[in-house]
């Protein structure tokens, strides 16, 4: 099962604005995650991320919900292989 979970934007490189990537927080796991579809997020924004791109921005109660879901269903130790969410860890 493929889902987009939400992650807090920690920072955004600024080496190339033109590929706005960031590293983003999914609870204790940090991945590098691509901006390109979210022009507007910027740093403290939580985003959905599918397969290493953030597709949308959204507020932080509702992130806190999906946390707790992906929590139950034990989605979030699956981010910890790279098998859901996509995106490179970071170390």
């Amino acid at each position: 099962m493929c889902l987009a979970i939400p992650g807090r934007v920690e920072s955004i490189d600024p080496a190339d604005p033109t590929l706005r990537m960031a590293r983003v927080r999914f609870g204790g796991i940090v991945k590098q995650v691509s901006l390109a579809y979210t022009p507007e997020a910027a740093v403290g924004d939580y985003v959905i991320v599918h397969v290493g791109f953030a597709i949308s921005r959204l507020n932080e109660a509702e992130a806190q919900r999906v946390f707790e879901y992906a929590r139950q269903i034990g989605e979030l130790e699956q981010l910890k292989d790279g098998s859901t969410a996509g995106g490179a860890p970071v170390r």
